[in-house]
This record gives C-alpha cells, sequence and structure tokens, in this order.
C-alpha cells in the first residue's frame, strides 16, 4: 500500500509541554488567589459611607463619600486626631456619625472662652472657630477606660460628645477610622488627616 487515505485514528499524539501547563495553572492560582484577597479585604476591613450634615467642615462635606478601615481598631485604639465613624450609644437605627476625637481614656477635657483644654493644654489646630457651646465641656470631664470624647471640625454646627444624647463614646461603638475621602464639591480626593 502506498499511502492511506480516508480516516485514520492513529495519528501521532502530540506531547503536552509540562512547563506550560504548570505555568498556566500557577497564573489561573494567582489570579483566583488575588481576586479572593481584594474581596475579603472589602467586606472585612473596608467600608463605604457618607458624610452626612456639615459638621466635618472643612475637612469633609455633606454627601462626600469616605472610606472607612473597620479592622484596624480590632488592633490598636483610637488615638488623638483620628476621625472615627460610630453610632451613637451603639443604636444600631441611627445613621453614621463621623467626628473626630480629642480625648482618649485617661484623659480630662473642658472648654473655656471657647477653647477646649486636654489635660489643660489647649487644643485649637482642629476646629475653624472658637467653640460657642461647650455643652457638658462646660465642666471638666475625666474620661474613664474604654471613653472616648468626639466632637466635628465645625464644632458650632456639630452635634457631637458636647450633647447629653451622644456624650462620651464607647470603643465597642466605632465602626472604624475615616482614612480615605471621594472628591466632592471644593474637596479633593484624598487620605483623611
Amino acid at each position: 500500500m502506498a499511502g492511506r487515505k480516508g480516516l485514520t485514528f492513529y495519528q501521532k499524539k502530540k506531547k503536552l509541554n509540562m512547563v506550560l501547563i504548570r505555568e498556566i495553572l500557577s497564573w489561573i492560582f494567582w489570579i483566583f488567589a488575588s481576586i479572593l484577597l481584594a474581596v475579603v479585604t472589602v467586606f472585612c476591613v473596608g467600608m463605604k459611607t457618607s458624610v452626612i450634615g456639615s459638621s466635618m467642615e472643612p475637612s469633609l462635606y455633606n454627601g462626600q463619600e469616605i472610606f472607612l478601615n473597620r479592622l484596624i481598631y480590632k488592633v490598636t485604639s483610637p488615638k488623638e486626631g483620628d476621625v472615627v465613624v460610630f453610632l451613637p450609644n451603639g443604636n444600631e437605627k441611627s445613621h453614621y456619625y463621623v467626628k473626630r476625637v480629642v480625648g482618649v481614656p485617661g484623659d480630662r477635657l473642658y472648654i473655656k472662652n471657647g477653647i477646649l483644654y486636654v489635660n489643660d493644654e489647649s487644643v485649637e489646630e482642629y476646629f475653624n472657630d472658637k467653640i460657642a457651646e461647650p455643652g457638658l465641656l462646660e465642666n471638666e470631664v475625666a474620661l474613664e477606660e474604654d471613653e472616648y470624647f468626639v466632637i466635628g471640625d465645625n464644632c458650632n454646627s456639630s452635634e457631637d460628645s458636647r450633647s447629653a444624647n451622644i456624650g462620651t463614646i464607647k470603643k465597642s461603638y466605632i465602626i472604624g477610622k475615616a482614612w480615605m475621602k471621594m472628591a466632592s464639591g471644593d474637596s479633593d480626593m484624598g487620605l483623611i488627616e
């Protein structure tokens, strides 16, 4: 027989290159691992919310979206100057409040002549004006363990720890630390300071 014509099932088999197969499987694994890590990070650590009201101007504006880190305060505690998101009195039905921490456990706070004093030292760098209404800080307040005092940067247009219905904030009421803001109005996108 000179040559075969028609269908034949005895064609030469191509050998698969094992190095190529390993490379493809490696790429598939790393793509899947990256997607899984991104999903876990967003759902466990990150969260997005919006600022309600003008209490944080000029740092943050009404309706501006912010991202927060929900994991950080499971490892560390809030520090003075942190912008935190919390539920007042742990009320799950309330909207999220966004305020700046001005007092941490062990601090003594009061307001005199429109100026906030923490441990007898004036704190003015966070506020855009003198504080008109001292509220609970008319008299000195000593923070106990697991108590934080928060005030909005726009202190004369803020419902915060000075109000009796909010008062000091427990760590368990804090949802997370605000760390990034989206562009809105006069404010650019960037890290929250």
